[in-house]
């Protein structure tokens, strides 16, 4: 295996709620994925390696594509950083430092 797939790989951005602490929280991650289904096992990963959640603790709401300029996500920028240059930049606005 060469660690490429079929898919073209795509942006998306995953919602949903978990819980935190002792409340229920929204939570969004950006994530390069080739299909929805991917993008959500990802953050269910994610979210079970970071803090521990047992999948049916969390509850998936959306998993949509989205343009990868919109994202400030790091993973994202540097996934499709040739396509975000070719295409003249990121939309998102940039952070301001203090």
């Amino acid at each position: 295996m060469d660690g490429e797939s079929g898919d073209p790989m795509k942006a998306y951005r995953v919602t949903g709620t978990a819980p935190f602490g002792s409340q229920r929280q929204p939570f969004s991650y950006d994530v390069p994925a080739a299909n929805s289904d991917a993008a959500t096992e990802h953050v269910y990963s994610i979210l079970g390696s970071r803090h521990r959640m047992k999948r049916r603790s969390i509850h998936i709401d959306t998993a949509d594509e989205i343009d990868p300029r919109t994202s400030t996500e790091p993973s994202i920028l540097n996934h499709f950083r040739e396509e975000i240059a070719a295409q003249g930049g990121t939309l998102a606005p940039a952070a301001e430092e203090e």
